[in-house]
């Protein structure tokens, strides 16, 4: 059985903070059933850079952008592709004039 990970918005982190505050670190841990490492990761955080670095450090990128994305790296390839089938058969058609002209 595999366990999902959760998330916990930033109003979740900070009443889990400030209730650790009055209750207690372990018993609010327990209620939630989170790590120490995790809050004391929250809490460090939270003192460093206040309510604004609880957010989430990852940016979601916008599907669209990501489908467009993907569509700009598939033409980078097929033009690559054609740069080189075009320089291969320069290459050719030089080899064959050399050939021609040593007759």
């Amino acid at each position: 059985m595999s366990k999902s990970r959760r998330s916990f918005t930033v109003e979740q982190k900070l009443s889990i903070i400030n209730e650790s505050e009055q209750i207690g670190i372990t018993q609010t841990l327990r209620k939630h059933n989170l790590s120490h490492s995790v809050f004391l990761r929250w809490k460090n955080q939270f003192n460093s850079g206040g309510v604004s670095s609880l957010k989430p450090q990852y940016q979601r990128i916008d599907p669209e952008i990501r489908a467009l994305q993907d569509e700009n790296a598939r033409l980078k390839k097929i033009i690559g592709n054609q740069a080189l089938e075009l320089e291969f058969k320069t290459e050719l058609l030089k080899k064959s004039d050399v050939h021609w002209a040593k007759r």
